[in-house]
């Protein structure tokens, strides 16, 4: 086994799964995907996000016992640093960011809404205490380097706002950057993540300069994606719904769930094979939703995009990658990864740290600023 110094544990925490990772410079020494399936969920409805750590943590132990890296009453192996999934935390630019005080104590009160990102840092901190090391993360999904144009709505009262897949995106971009022997600065990109969330986003220069919000663009297996508004305030007013139940059914039982009773993409594609004209209907107009707005960030590129890269999960179907490709084959040359980099983003960016190359960030420090007008060249 790989002396300690040179060892990261990865945290990565999703809807229905935690991923977690054990990497050195050279690569993993351990990959494991640990699934949360609907039932184990339920006990945890209604709960805040926080509710589902110590679960967690346990799952992990158990796995990172049966690998030899913990030992019941001794703890943990010694590592070098745990990272974990960054949250919804305030507005960051890209970078790499040390857990401490001031960021546990905006998770807990998690301002910005409930997501199993939360945890991320909390079970990094967790697990880096009992090494005695310092945890990180990486890349949250509120990374914000948008320009300013994009946060206008069409009414003062609401703003929109930064939150996706930064974390996978940009390690795509970095990755297809190196493959075409050029820099992810030097490049116009489409980048389409499709997991539990889909985050559809435009870069240049080595920036997000636009994509939808967890809120707002296509539905996914579990979210609504944006809705009519005038629809949804009736919704709102019609006393048929709680504010809860309403939250609850935009994101986290919206999207196919709420359409065909299942979050399982595997599962739609077999209704489909099996003559379901109902699951193909669905599945057909979220991709439809997807390919949308991919289009529109094509636009806010004004048309010149080098590559359209295709990510997440999702990215595993071919029925998918064929009917997106479809639509969008148009835009640039389309290039697949499918899955996501998470984990061994979360430790890269780590290994930049530690070996002096990149200055770790604390959040709340004066950061370098995003553009606040648009730059069309």
């Amino acid at each position: 086994m790989t002396h300690e110094k040179e060892r990261v544990l990865a945290i990565n925490p999703g809807g229905t799964s935690t991923k977690i990772g054990v990497y050195t410079r050279a690569g993993s020494e351990l990959v494991k995907t640990i699934k949360h399936g609907d039932e184990e969920l339920l006990r945890f409805r209604g709960r805040p996000m926080l509710a589902r750590l110590e679960y967690r943590a346990g799952l992990i132990e158990r796995e990172l016992e049966a690998a030899g890296y913990f030992q019941a009453g001794l703890g943990v192996a010694r590592f070098a640093a745990v990272a974990g999934r960054g949250g919804m935390l305030p507005p960051l630019p890209c970078g790499t960011y040390l857990v401490d005080e001031a960021m546990v104590e905006e998770l807990r009160l998690a301002r910005l809404g409930e997501h199993a990102s939360n945890l991320g840092a909390l079970l990094a901190l967790r697990f880096a205490r009992a090494a005695g090391v310092n945890a990180y993360i990486v890349d949250p999904v509120t990374v914000d380097e948008w320009q300013d144009c994009a946060r206008i709505t069409g009414s003062p009262l609401v703003q929109r706002t930064s939150i996706g897949h930064a974390l996978n995106t940009k390690a795509v971009a970095r990755r297809f950057a190196r493959e075409q022997h050029t820099t992810y600065e030097s490049m116009r990109l489409v980048i389409v993540h499709m997991g539990s969330g889909i985050t559809v986003s435009a870069h240049k220069d080595g920036r997000t300069i636009d994509s939808n919000s967890i809120e707002e663009g296509p539905f996914g297996p579990d979210r609504s994606g944006g809705l009519p508004v005038r629809a949804l305030v009736k919704l709102c007013y019609s006393g048929k719904y709680t504010e809860k139940e309403l939250d609850r059914h935009v994101f986290g039982d919206g999207g196919l769930f709420a359409y065909l009773g299942t979050r399982d993409l595997l599962e739609v594609e077999q209704r489909i094979d099996d003559g379901d004209a109902d699951a193909a209907r669905i599945f057909q107009a979220m991709v439809y939703q997807i390919a949308k707005e991919a289009g529109a960030m094509a636009v806010v590129l004004q048309g010149k995009v080098d590559a359209v890269l295709m990510t997440g999960g999702i990215a595993h179907s071919e029925r998918v990658v064929n009917l997106l490709s479809d639509y969008l084959k148009w835009i640039a040359p389309i290039t697949v990864y499918p899955g996501e980099d998470e984990l061994q983003a979360l430790t890269q960016g780590v290994f930049r740290v530690l070996d002096g190359e990149e200055q770790a960030k604390r959040m709340g420090a004066p950061q370098e600023a995003a553009p606040t007008t648009p730059d069309f060249r």
